[in-house]
C-alpha cells in the first residue's frame, strides 16, 4: 500500500487537493479507507477531514458495485476476461460462509474490520454475488465502513500519528 500512496502522491496527486487524493485513494479497491486514512495522516489533514473524505471516497462505489458487478462480470467473462472474474468470484466464495453464518453484522464486521482482502469493495461484491437483499447490505456496508473508519483513525492518527507527529 505505501509504494501505491507513494506512486499516487508524486504523479496525480501532484495536480489535485490533498483532500480529493485522500477522497480517490478511498475510492480505489484493496486500498480503500485504510489507505486513505493513512495518507489523510500523512498528509496533515485533521482527523475530522480525513475521515470525511475517506468515507465520502469509500461509499460512492458501493451502489454501482451492488447494482452492476454481476452485469459486468458476464461482460467481462463473454470477452475474454474470465480470468478476472473467475478471480472475482473466488474472492466472494472464500467470505460466502463466515457471511451468511452471521448474516447483516457478519458482513459489516467483514468490511468494518480492516484486514487485507476485506472492505467495502469486497463486501459489495460478495452481497451482490450472494443475492443479498440490497437495502440490508447497503445498510450492513455502510456500518462496516463508519467501523472501518473509526479503527484506521486510531491507527493512522494514534499510532502514526505518534511515530511521525
Amino acid at each position: 500500500m505505501n509504494s501505491f500512496l507513494t506512486w499516487f502522491m508524486s504523479t496525480i496527486g501532484q495536480h489535485i487537493s490533498p483532500r480529493i487524493s485522500v477522497m480517490l485513494v478511498s475510492m480505489v479497491p484493496l486500498v480503500e479507507e485504510r489507505g486513505g486514512l493513512v495518507l489523510a495522516s500523512l498528509l496533515k489533514i485533521p482527523l475530522w477531514e480525513g475521515v470525511f473524505w475517506c468515507v465520502l471516497g469509500n461509499i460512492i462505489p458501493i451502489p454501482f458495485i451492488l447494482f452492476f458487478i454481476k452485469k459486468l462480470l458476464h461482460w467481462m467473462a463473454d470477452h475474454h476476461m474470465a480470468k478476472i472474474v473467475n478471480w472475482c468470484e473466488a474472492k466472494a466464495e472464500k467470505n460466502r460462509k463466515k457471511i451468511e453464518k452471521y448474516g447483516f453484522w457478519g458482513l459489516a464486521l467483514f468490511v468494518g474490520i480492516p484486514l487485507p482482502g476485506t472492505g467495502a469493495w469486497t463486501g459489495s461484491l460478495a452481497a451482490a454475488l450472494f443475492d443479498m437483499d440490497l437495502k440490508k447490505a447497503s445498510i450492513s456496508i455502510l456500518i462496516g465502513v463508519a467501523l472501518a473508519a473509526f479503527i484506521m483513525s486510531v491507527i493512522s492518527y494514534g499510532a502514526l500519528g505518534a511515530l511521525f507527529g
